[in-house]
């Protein structure tokens, strides 16, 4: 795998930050800060760029407790801007609106992932709320290899402007966290979309991340884990691409 130089990584990605909220006219950053090590590393990096115009969003939605722990210890160590704001009982009635078997609100934080993926579809909609009144622009923490099998959810934390660390994959994302000084609590946790309880990345995929970057940096792996991320990147490569629309010339 790679080697990379964190320090040169870091300047490398400051001046891109930079130039990109630049030329789009903005003033600088929202990020949702989850408590998990991607936002980690953008929110500190945007810091360190628009050490004014960094704002940090914590959306809670019937998460677990650490996670907000954890997002306002970052913030906190790296004097971010932060606001909290949570939506668990807006997610409740989305869903209990939406269920047509009329479920009871307790029964609904379930694995039904239809229902999980409202919960980041709705802090798309509060990141892009505190984007706009601020001229910022919303910068968004997927990794490579989420990118790679396209594991995130369509207009929830895919639903962003900028993806500082779209080529970096996630065991580069802990050496560059690493680099920053994140704390280690939250570098060595089990990485989590937090869609449910318990629920963790690598058992949703089917694949551990060290395989999975292995693969992406080297085109090496198992058949077995080779057909997996194939079938995954195949599966959801629709959320990677641009919406397809018909040829002009089929229409004439």
């Amino acid at each position: 795998m790679n080697n990379l130089e964190y320090n040169e990584v870091e300047k490398s990605l400051k001046t891109w930050l930079t130039n990109k909220v630049n030329k789009a006219g903005a003033k600088g950053a929202v990020i949702g800060i989850s408590g998990g090590i991607d936002s980690a590393v953008t929110a500190v990096l945007c810091k360190k760029v628009f050490k004014e115009d960094t704002l940090g969003i914590i959306l809670p939605c019937n998460s677990n407790k650490e996670d907000k722990k954890d997002a306002k210890l970052l913030a906190e160590k790296f004097n971010i801007n932060y606001k909290v704001k949570d939506l668990s009982d807006i997610y409740h009635k989305f869903a209990v609106n939406l269920k047509e078997d009329k479920i009871q609100e307790a029964k609904i934080d379930n694995k039904d992932m239809a229902l999980a993926n409202i919960k980041p579809r709705l802090r798309m909609i509060a990141l892009y709320y505190y984007a706009s009144i601020n001229n910022y622009l919303v910068i968004g923490t997927d990794n490579w290899s989420e990118l790679k099998v396209g594991y995130f959810t369509k207009y929830g934390d895919g639903g962003v402007d900028l993806a500082p660390l779209g080529r970096l994959v996630k065991t580069e994302v802990r050496g560059l966290a690493k680099h920053l000084g994140i704390p280690e609590k939250i570098i060595n946790k089990k990485p989590s979309a937090g869609l449910w309880e318990g629920q963790t990345d690598e058992n949703e995929l089917g694949v551990s991340y060290k395989d999975l970057d292995h693969y992406i940096l080297t085109g090496e792996a198992s058949e077995e884990v080779r057909k997996r991320i194939d079938k995954l990147a195949e599966k959801n490569a629709h959320k990677t691409e641009a919406i397809p629309i018909p040829a002009r010339q089929t229409l004439v």
